[in-house]
């Protein structure tokens, strides 16, 4: 079996290129591959800005220096990490995301804090589903 370098894990296509085509990698709490986090960013004009990545530090490091991250953060660095924490798989992830998005800076700075727990997002969702 090969050895691989950590930068190997980052580049595009790396599941594909080492996994058999019929295995699914599923997400688990336990930090296995495909485990999201969503993080918020405190921008230098004291905005906010929400993502999800599945290595936030690579991510954030993205953001503040490569071509590669987001274009919103341009001319707003340095960008200060505020908040991140475990969403779930990408589905989960995103939902989350798109659920802090629609905050006020108020609800954003509570969740910051931790007055406002981020599954306390989902479970009004969930608890209508049926």
């Amino acid at each position: 079996m090969a050895t691989l370098s950590p930068d190997q894990f980052v580049q595009p296509g790396f599941l594909k290129r080492i996994l058999p085509p019929n295995v699914v990698c599923s997400a688990t709490i336990d930090g296995a591959v495909g485990q999201y986090s969503i993080y918020i960013l405190r921008c230098s004009d004291d905005s906010y800005y929400t993502g999800i990545a599945v290595d936030v530090a690579r991510r954030v490091s993205e953001h503040e220096s490569s071509p590669r991250g987001a274009k919103y953060l341009k001319g707003r660095r340095p960008l200060t990490l505020v908040y991140s924490a475990a969403a779930g798989d990408r589905s989960r992830a995103s939902q989350l995301e798109y659920r802090v998005k629609q905050l006020s800076r108020s609800q954003k700075e509570a969740l910051i804090s931790g007055a406002i727990e981020l599954r306390s997002l989902l479970s009004v969702q969930d608890s209508g589903a049926g």
